[in-house]
C-alpha cells in the first residue's frame, strides 16, 4: 500500500511548491514574469486545494481511495500537458491550480495519510513517516527531472515529460488501492485474528489515542488546536525558506544549477529522516521528538542570517533540509497519536485546510518580506521566531480526557 501510494506522490509532487520554487528563474526569465507572480500562483494553487481537503477527507473514509487517487492522477496528467503549452499568465495559473487541486488532497496528503493509519496501528507514525517520503522522494525526483529536461530542451517540455510518465503510474493506483485492511481480509500491521487487539467492549479495552472521536468533540480539546496552530507556524515558514532558497541562493552569486541541486538535495535527504523519527516516535515522545524537530530547524536557518551564501549556503542548505525534514509529517502524527485512526481521514480533512492556508502563504509572504526589505535577512529572522513559537505550542499539548460518553460506549 505505501508503494503504491508513492507512485501517486511522485505524480502528485511534479506541481509541488517545492519543484516550482526550484524552477521559478528558469519560468520568469522564458516568460518575462516577476518573481512575486509566480509566488502568487503557487499560493492561489495551494489555498484552493486546502478548500477541497475536507470534502476529500470524509470521502475517503465513506468510499476509500481507488477511484479517487486514480481520476486525480488523470486529472494532473492532463494538466501536465497543458502547462506544457502555456503562453500567458492566466494559462499557466489554471492549469497549475487545478492541478495542485487534484494532486494535494487525492495524492499527496489526506488519502495517502488516511491509507496509512488504516493499515498500520503499531508501527503507524513510522507508517506515516514512510508516506511523508514517498512525498519528499517524489519532489526530489521531479525537481532533478524538470532541471535536466528543461536545461536540455525547455521547461514546457519537462511539464509535457511529467505528463507521459502519469500516465502508467495511475493504473496500480486502482488495482492495488483499498480502503482498509479488513476489506482484503487482512488487520492492521498484518495482525492475525488470535493477536489481533481487543474490541471496543469499554472504556478500559481501548486505548485512548483509539477511542473513536467524533469532530465536535475534538474542536473542544484544546491540544488539538496547539496542534493545528503549530502545524501552521511551522509549515508556513518551512514553504517561505523553501521557495526562496534557490533565489537567494542564486542572488548571492551562486549558479543556478548548483542551487537547484542544494534544494533537491536538501529535500532528498531531509526526507530521508522522516521514517527515523516515524520510528523513534514509536518508541518515544511524539510531543518531545516534534519540539526537537522545530528547533533543530532553527539553528540552520539563523545561520543563514550570518555566512556567506555563495561559498557555504550549499552546505547550510543541505543541514537545513535535513533538520526540517520532519516537520511536514510530525503534525499528522501528533494527530494520529492522539486521536486514533478511526476519524483521522475527517481530522485530517478538517486540518487539511489550516496546513494548506500555511503552505500557501509561505511562498507569497517571503516573496513580499524579500521584495519589501531587499534582501532576505527579516524572511529568516521570521522563520527563526516562528520554529520558536511552534515548539512552545507543541510544549502545552498534553493527552486528552476522553468524552462523557465513553462510559455509554
Amino acid at each position: 500500500m505505501l508503494g503504491t501510494a508513492a507512485l501517486g506522490a511522485f505524480i502528485a509532487t511534479g506541481v509541488a511548491q517545492t519543484v516550482l520554487g526550484g524552477v521559478q528563474d528558469l519560468i520568469a526569465r522564458d516568460m518575462g514574469w516577476e518573481r512575486t507572480t509566480i509566488a502568487f500562483a503557487a499560493t492561489a494553487a495551494t489555498w484552493t486545494s486546502g478548500l477541497t481537503m475536507p470534502f476529500v477527507g470524509k470521502l475517503v473514509d465513506r468510499y476509500g481511495p481507488r477511484y479517487m487517487m486514480l481520476a486525480a492522477a488523470l486529472a494532473v496528467s492532463a494538466c501536465f500537458f497543458a502547462l506544457g503549452g502555456v503562453n500567458s499568465v492566466w494559462q499557466f495559473c489554471l492549469a497549475y491550480i487545478i492541478a495542485r487541486s487534484f494532486a494535494g488532497p487525492n495524492l499527496q496528503n489526506v488519502v495517502p495519510r488516511t491509507v496509512a493509519v488504516n493499515f498500520f496501528r503499531r508501527k503507524r507514525n513510522l507508517a506515516l513517516g514512510i508516506t511523508a517520503l514517498n512525498r519528499i522522494g517524489g519532489e526530489s525526483l521531479n525537481l532533478l527531472i524538470i532541471t535536466l529536461v528543461a536545461g536540455a530542451l525547455s521547461w514546457q517540455a519537462a511539464y509535457r515529460t511529467l505528463g507521459i510518465i502519469a500516465l502508467p503510474l495511475s493504473i496500480p493506483l486502482f488495482v492495488i488501492m483499498r480502503k482498509r485492511p479488513e476489506d482484503i481480509g487482512l488487520l492492521p500491521d498484518g495482525d492475525s485474528v488470535a493477536h489481533a487487539p481487543r474490541a471496543n467492549t469499554g472504556a478500559a479495552s481501548m486505548p485512548a489515542r483509539e477511542f473513536d472521536w467524533r469532530l465536535r468533540e475534538v474542536i473542544f480539546v484544546p491540544s488539538f488546536w496547539y496542534i493545528v496552530w503549530a502545524e501552521f507556524l511551522a509549515v508556513s515558514t518551512t514553504a517561505a525558506v523553501t521557495f526562496q532558497l534557490v533565489p537567494f541562493l542564486t542572488d548571492s552569486g551562486m549558479a543556478h544549477s548548483l542551487a537547484a541541486g542544494a534544494l533537491m538535495l536538501s529535500v532528498l535527504l531531509g526526507g530521508m529522516s522522516v521514517p527515523l523519527w516515524g520510528h523513534l516516535s514509536d518508541r518515544f515522545t511524539i510531543r518531545r521528538l516534534t519540539i526537537a524537530v522545530l528547533l533543530a530547524t532553527s539553528v540552520p536557518t539563523l545561520l543563514f542570517v550570518f555566512v556567506d551564501a555563495g561559498s557555504v549556503g550549499f552546505y547550510v542548505s543541505v543541514a537545513w533540509g535535513i533538520a526540517s525534514g520532519g516537520i511536514p509529517v510530525v503534525g499528522s502524527m501528533m494527530i494520529g497519536e492522539y486521536f486514533g485512526r478511526r476519524s483521522f481521514g475527517a481530522l485530517t480533512g478538517l486540518t487539511g485546510p489550516f496546513r494548506t492556508a500555511a503552505m500557501g502563504l509561505g511562498p507569497t509572504l517571503g516573496a513580499l518580506l524579500v521584495n519589501i526589505t531587499g534582501d532576505y535577512t527579516a524572511m529568516f529572522v521570521v522563520a527563526v521566531v516562528s520554529y520558536i513559537a511552534a515548539a512552545l505550542l507543541n510544549y502545552g499539548v498534553r493527552q486528552p480526557k476522553l468524552p462523557s460518553r465513553v462510559a455509554a460506549d
